[in-house]
């Protein structure tokens, strides 16, 4: 489906969803009035989730004219299977993402060692990419080992996360309302591990996270910026 589709179809469900909630409180609380506000809130939560998150969704288009492999070398030296890389893009909407969110990336994926290509999921859903590719749409690269990680489970996260190749793009997961059969980016690289995570809760893991908080669940082993990287974000 087109992007304009999926927008389409992420506001024609947002409004489902606000319309049911705005609803209920109506009948508890009395308040009719309050159905006057969801024609003025849809819009105003779609722009703002749009606005906010929609870096992932976004396909990047290389706008520099540095090499594809730049940072391959040093990536290649460090990186494991199903270790997540995560990106600031070079295009105008991840600089504005990162502005929005104080964040200095953008997107994330899951690197497959075997077929040294990454899965990553954008508008037009969950797909493979080659590595090259997708470090060649990057001003900054970080490396991150999730915490879970260990030589006998990383295949297991990689196959658990082919197994959500075409599947949609995850609009409303953005604001907290996930579909279960639907992943944004750093939902998709995150639910590859979920079955070895043990129910640990000392660090929860949030309804959203952006790209730039996965350090928080993995160890930065590379990052493109600390080893001579002369692109600012």
């Amino acid at each position: 489906m087109p992007l304009k589709g999926r927008i389409l179809a992420f506001y024609v469900m947002l409004r489902i969803v606000l319309a049911r909630r705005f609803a209920a409180r109506r009948v508890v609380c009395g308040a009719s009035a309050r159905a006057g506000y969801l024609p003025i809130m849809a819009p105003i939560a779609l722009l703002a989730a749009m606005a906010l998150f929609q870096g992932c969704a976004v396909k990047v288009v290389r706008t520099d004219a540095q090499p594809l492999d730049r940072n391959l070398g040093p990536v290649m030296a460090v990186i494991e299977d199903g270790d997540w890389v995560v990106i600031r893009g070079v295009d105008k909407p991840a600089n504005f993402i990162g502005s929005m969110t104080n964040m200095p990336f953008s997107h994330s994926s899951i690197y497959d060692a075997e077929k040294d290509m990454v899965i990553e999921s954008e508008a037009e859903g969950v797909h493979y990419s080659p590595l090259s590719k997708y470090i060649g749409k990057a001003q900054r690269v970080w490396i991150v080992k999730p915490v879970w990680a260990t030589p006998e489970n990383r295949h297991k996260a990689v196959e658990r996360a082919r197994t959500r190749l075409g599947k949609p793009y995850d609009f409303l997961g953005l604001i907290g309302l996930q579909l279960p059969w639907a992943y944004y980016c750093t939902e998709l690289v995150v639910d590859a591990w979920r079955p070895f995570m043990g129910g640990k809760e000392d660090n929860p893991i949030p309804r959203v996270i952006s790209p730039g908080r996965l350090h928080h669940w993995g160890r930065v082993v590379y990052d493109s910026m600390e080893i001579g990287d002369e692109r600012k974000h």
